[in-house]
């Protein structure tokens, strides 16, 4: 299993795209609970970037624009050419348990450029969002999230985070460690058995991890755990199967677990996402 298809698959990462074209009049963005983020590529054209801040950058090169959080922002076109732009949401299951949007920072950009394979992704991306074959809404969704994989593989690749879930897979031992826990939830984990993939003593991994994840190695299985209990409560399963599959001796074991975690039992939770699923 790799560093990236197992927290994408859990925490349920999806784009919504709600704008292609010529951006011409100024568009405001906020997101105030961090619910969704933002992802704007301009394919052409020029635009003024305003932060929540008032910080100021102009924008004149075919670029990304990504806002994990939802942070506020506005967008000024060009006056006179205007912008091509593609613009998504990026929904989470569960935005205030999602350590991607939590590890990412506020605003990131890509000049294309400078980037082959966000440069051809977008190239297909444009080629749909500005065309009008058929199937063309879900199409460009599917290419958004492809879209958003290919900026997170550059996030771990660059090895900029310092601190958060992604400077954790991008580590070279936590990252064994981090990549087993998503893969087996279920297993009976102790300090020792993750300091032992990780290739250290137990104590200078504790420290390290909790350095880097900004969290111990037992809260970060614990919420891993949680959000799989999440995962599988929202396929409809029993909480006395869900705690088999995240490593709970019974359904009641979970339920204290869970109800720690997340203030509800896991059948009332499960009870309330399934009827706002249906709605």
């Amino acid at each position: 299993m790799d560093r990236l298809s197992e927290i994408i698959k859990r925490f349920n990462l999806h784009a919504d795209v709600f704008f292609s074209g010529n951006l011409c009049s100024i568009s405001e963005f906020e997101e105030p609970d961090g619910a969704r983020g933002h992802i704007h590529i301009l394919k052409s054209g020029a635009l003024q970037l305003i932060d929540d801040l008032g910080k100021k950058r102009n924008i004149a090169q075919p670029s990304v624009l990504f806002f994990p959080s939802g942070r506020k922002h506005r967008l000024v076109p060009d006056p006179v050419i205007g912008a091509d732009l593609v613009c998504a949401t990026i929904e989470y299951q569960d935005p205030k348990a999602n350590p991607i949007a939590q590890s990412l920072p506020p605003f990131l950009k890509f000049q294309l450029s400078r980037y082959p394979d966000l440069k051809k992704a977008a190239k297909w991306l444009f080629k749909e969002a500005f065309g009008d074959k058929c199937g063309r809404e879900p199409m460009i969704d599917r290419l958004c999230d492809i879209f958003i994989i290919q900026v997170l593989r550059y996030v771990l690749d660059s090895e900029q985070m310092t601190q958060g879930l992604l400077a954790g897979l991008s580590h070279p031992q936590l990252s064994q460690v981090i990549v087993k826990l998503h893969a087996q939830p279920e297993y009976p984990w102790s300090l020792d058995s993750m300091a032992e993939y990780a290739f250290m003593s137990r104590s200078k991994f504790a420290d390290l991890f909790r350095e880097v994840v900004d969290e111990t190695p037992g809260e970060y299985l614990t919420n891993w755990r949680m959000t799989v209990a999440q995962n599988e409560l929202l396929k409809g399963h029993t909480v006395n199967i869900v705690a088999k599959k995240v490593g709970y001796e019974n359904g009641s074991a979970l339920a204290r677990a869970f109800r720690k975690h997340s203030g509800t039992s896991p059948k009332k939770w499960q009870q309330q996402n399934l009827q706002k699923d249906s709605r």
